[in-house]
């Protein structure tokens, strides 16, 4: 009576312990976060594929190239089946690993060390199934380890849908590059070839006494400012060109590109509300997943503190004769129950606790600053959007003003109006306000593109998977 009351009352102390190391919910932090971007559009996020969004089939396929091929991309999503692997291999230890055996031995004892005085030759055979130390997880320890490596894997998991979103926008914004490139030099190019015309003009007229030799210096300045300025910008394009073609992965023949064919459906795009990042990010997803994951190694460090209860069993057939080796009475079994209990570890466990629960706060400082950080990419894209529209047409209208400066700046020197300098200045204001709008035209291009990737990006990848 008094046994059945003692293991009654130790159930009763197991099962209240184990009741009180349940996980407890995982409550997302509070983030403080303006209701509005600073320069609100619309209200209602509505999720848009890539393919939905640019006008520019040569850059889709460039794109489409970089997603098959990016060897970052490839990396990531190895990591993801590493962290899948992982993941299964913490799981297994919830259930019992169980072997099969089977064993043959033959021996043979002198005559003197016999218990029967003779010599004997023996043999056994044995056939079982083990189980070996198969922890019972009484206080959460092992399911709270499972939980941290499932969130870790959803954490790659998503990883990967933001790196190929990082790989989409750094191939978009190295083509538009190359196309802001490819017009400034072909602008570039045209003022030099002017250039080199008037270098030839005022060199026959200074040797033959007509002009001065001021004008023809001025003229072949002119010109090595614009071979200088071509060489530069060949040079930006002939590196970006080699990025390019490292975002794709393999060698592709890049043909010249138009800034002007490259259009956004920029109409179709809703920014939505700061909250909607949380939804629609995969960093954000990822951080958050990292949390989780240290969330659960909490509960982990905590049931160290607890005794551990492992089982240890076999059961199989044993004979010394091969042939009554699985006949009634052959069989063979044990159970060994086992108990540790930490007693004495030098702080270690205690240490492990303070350890999981500063990385908890540390990943809870991490996913408030990595939603903080989408805040400020939309944020900075929508300003960016309107003062470089805003921008890009006051240009306009001042490379108009250059132009006509330029031409009547001809004219007057023609007529004898105004000296060659003249000319030279209005028409280096000319190609300063040309290579300026372009860079304004480009950098508005670069905005839509980074608002699209700042709202969450691309949905297609993810809806595969």
């Amino acid at each position: 009576m008094q046994f059945t009351q003692l293991k009654y009352s130790s159930f009763l102390i197991i099962f209240s312990i184990t009741g009180c190391q349940q996980i407890d919910p995982y409550q997302q932090p509070k983030i403080s976060l303006s209701h509005n971007y600073p320069i609100q559009t619309q209200h209602s996020y509505q999720a848009l594929s890539w393919i939905d969004y640019v006008k520019d089939q040569q850059l889709i396929n460039i794109v489409d190239l970089a997603l098959v091929a990016n060897q970052d991309l490839k990396i990531a999503s190895l990591r993801m089946h590493e962290a899948q692997a992982a993941y299964n291999i913490q799981r297994a230890e919830l259930f019992p690993n169980i072997g099969g055996t089977a064993s043959m031995e033959r021996s043979h004892v002198p005559a003197d060390l016999s218990y029967v005085g003779r010599e004997v030759t023996s043999s056994q055979y044995s056939v079982g199934l083990g189980m070996n130390q198969w922890e019972l997880d009484l206080w959460g320890r092992i399911r709270s380890l499972n939980e941290a490596a499932l969130q870790q894997f959803l954490a790659v998991e998503s990883n990967v849908h933001a790196a190929r979103n990082s790989i989409m926008q750094q191939t978009v914004q190295s083509y538009l590059t190359l196309s802001e490139l490819d017009k400034r030099i072909h602008f570039a190019q045209r003022s030099v070839q002017n250039y080199e015309k008037s270098v030839r003009i005022f060199k026959r007229r200074f040797e033959v006494g007509a002009g001065s030799k001021v004008e023809y210096m001025q003229a072949k300045t002119m010109l090595s400012n614009g071979q200088a300025l071509v060489a530069e910008l060949q040079k930006s394009r002939a590196l970006t060109a080699n990025y390019l073609v490292q975002l794709v992965g393999q060698p592709i023949s890049l043909p010249k590109t138009d800034l002007d064919q490259v259009t956004f459906k920029t109409s179709m795009l809703q920014t939505g509300l700061p909250s909607d990042l949380l939804l629609n990010r995969f960093d954000i997803h990822a951080a958050e997943a990292m949390l989780k994951s240290k969330h659960a190694n909490i509960y982990a460090a905590r049931a160290a503190f607890f005794p551990r209860i492992a089982l240890t069993g076999s059961f199989g057939t044993a004979s010394a004769d091969l042939d009554d080796l699985f006949k009634s009475g052959s069989s063979v079994w044990s159970f060994a129950p086992s108990i540790s209990v930490p007693i004495f570890t030098a702080g270690r466990l205690k240490n492990n606790l303070t350890l999981a629960e500063v990385r908890k706060e540390i990943a809870v400082a991490e996913y408030e600053k990595t939603v903080q950080n989408a805040f400020r990419e939309v944020s900075d894209a929508l300003v960016q959007q309107k003062y470089l529209d805003q921008q890009l047409r006051i240009q306009k209208q001042g490379l108009s003003a250059f132009q006509e400066t330029a031409r009547l700046a001809q004219l007057r020197y023609d007529n004898g109006a105004v000296g060659y300098l003249d000319v030279l200045d209005a028409q280096r204001n000319l190609l300063s306000a040309e290579q300026q709008l372009i860079e304004t035209q480009s950098s508005l291009m670069q905005s839509y593109v980074s608002l699209y990737f700042a709202l969450g990006g691309d949905t297609a990848f993810a809806k595969k998977i």
